[in-house]
């Protein structure tokens, strides 16, 4: 009843195509990409408010720079239902920083998980919300070897949520 390619799946080809038209309007080009305040006062996480990888960033940067505040955002990572919250989180915190407190950089995260799981960082929404961020953004979703869109997009990608809160906050030891 159901017949699919060998080989490279389905998602992967759509990956591909939406990678290649992203890429080719600019989204992903170097120059578009903004630096990384050194030392941040207040950072934004777009994440799951139940998730090992808010856990995570939380640890890693107070164990770092206790001196930071968090913004959370919190989203669906997972699903269908999840690329319209991921880009409502970022479009609150982006008007958080305009209205109330500035934000001086934005995490996206997600852990780790198989592409089907990690899709949802893969939508063109998500992308062109991360593209239209005023306020800087680092992609910290999956594992090292995982690859999203996000990633592509995002004026910095590391390798896991935990390495994103390392790249956006100084070690107060150094």
């Amino acid at each position: 009843n159901h017949l699919e390619p060998a080989g490279i799946g389905r998602l992967w080809l759509e990956f591909e195509r939406l990678k290649a038209r992203l890429a080719e309007d600019g989204l992903f080009d170097e120059q578009r990409k903004r630096p990384i305040p050194a030392f941040p006062r207040r950072i934004g996480v777009v994440t799951s408010a139940n998730a090992a990888a808010l856990r995570d960033i939380l640890r890693t940067v107070h164990s770092r720079y206790p001196l930071v505040e968090i913004v959370l955002a919190p989203c669906l990572v997972q699903g269908d239902a999840a690329p319209p919250t991921i880009t409502a989180a970022i479009a609150l915190l982006n008007r958080w920083s305009e209205e109330k407190e500035p934000l001086d950089v934005i995490i996206v995260a997600r852990g780790g998980g198989s592409i089907e799981e990690l899709w949802a960082f893969n939508d063109e929404r998500v992308a062109l919300a991360i593209a239209a961020s005023r306020v800087p953004i680092v992609s910290g979703v999956g594992h090292e070897t995982d690859f999203t869109i996000a990633d592509f997009v995002a004026d910095r990608r590391a390798p896991t949520p935990t390495g994103a809160a390392a790249t956006v906050t100084p070690d107060a030891r150094d």
